[in-house]
């Protein structure tokens, strides 16, 4: 009898701590998929798209989608040989929605004879966009800046044609300082 007991205390504190061990399984999934869901609903990447399609509005019947295009990283206005990784998934945003749009982006990260700073992304200033788009047979290069308030980003995005530096395209806009952003910015290098 007082073995049965004791196997009916023990079964029962298994069965107990099974129990409480799937409640807090079933617990850890749903913050995680609160998490992802969280994550699939931020703006960050939805406002670049924004962007880029403001640019690809204003490029209608300038640009053949047949000749390739290059994009800078966007970099910080105040020191334009620095970005962040705020700056570099702006570009990489921006170029994403270029391709989805049918232009061919030149993916500058493969190519050997772009001079890339450790941390920085493809840097381009305007005395190179001309040589750099001529090696690619660029017919128009994406550059960009942002700058810093107590509480926004403000980016600028132009289209330029590299042969002659004329903007085809220019759009600003802002992103709130919150902590994902704010996080991307201090990574500047």
């Amino acid at each position: 009898m007082m073995a049965q007991r004791t196997f009916l205390k023990v079964a029962c504190a298994a069965v107990l701590s099974l129990a409480i061990a799937g409640c807090s399984t079933d617990a850890s999934v749903a913050r995680k998929a609160a998490t992802y869901e969280e994550a699939a609903n931020n703006p960050f990447v939805p406002a670049n798209y924004k962007a880029a399609e403001a640019l690809l509005g204003q490029l209608q019947g300038k640009l053949s989608s047949d000749q390739p295009m290059i994009i800078a990283t966007v970099v910080n206005i105040d020191a334009l040989e620095r970005s962040s990784t705020l700056g570099r998934l702006v570009s990489e945003h921006v170029s994403a929605r270029f391709s989805q749009a049918g232009h061919k982006m030149v993916e500058m990260k493969f190519r050997n004879n772009v001079y890339m700073l450790r941390d920085q992304g493809e840097m381009m200033l305007t005395r190179e966009i001309r040589d750099i788009a001529k090696s690619h047979d660029a017919q128009a290069v994406i550059v960009g800046t942002y700058g810093e308030s107590s509480d926004f980003i403000f980016v600028n995005l132009k289209v330029i044609q590299p042969n002659t530096n004329v903007v085809l395209a220019v759009h600003d806009y802002a992103l709130p300082i919150d902590v994902d952003t704010k996080t991307m910015l201090r990574t500047a290098h």
